[in-house]
């Protein structure tokens, strides 16, 4: 119920001591971990599904690889 109520009233930030700078770290921090930014720039233009997939496995395997190089590093090879 909290989740959804935060969710109605939208991200709130207070400034502190007339520092306006942390406030905004923090807001840019709320909107990174609550996804606005990503959601938003995937929502702009129209992406056809096959080009949805097509862009996730190319994202799982430079995930993949990713983890091999640094399996590999690890054990030396």
């Amino acid at each position: 119920m909290q989740h959804q109520n935060r969710r109605t009233r939208g991200l709130e930030v207070f400034v502190q001591n007339n520092n306006v700078e942390k406030a905004l770290r923090k807001l840019k921090k709320k909107v990174t971990d609550d996804g606005i930014l990503v959601a938003y720039a995937e929502r702009q233009y129209y992406e056809k599904p096959s080009e949805k997939r097509k862009k996730a496995k190319a994202s799982s395997k430079a995930r993949h690889k990713k983890e091999l190089k640094k399996r590999m590093e690890y054990d030396g090879y």
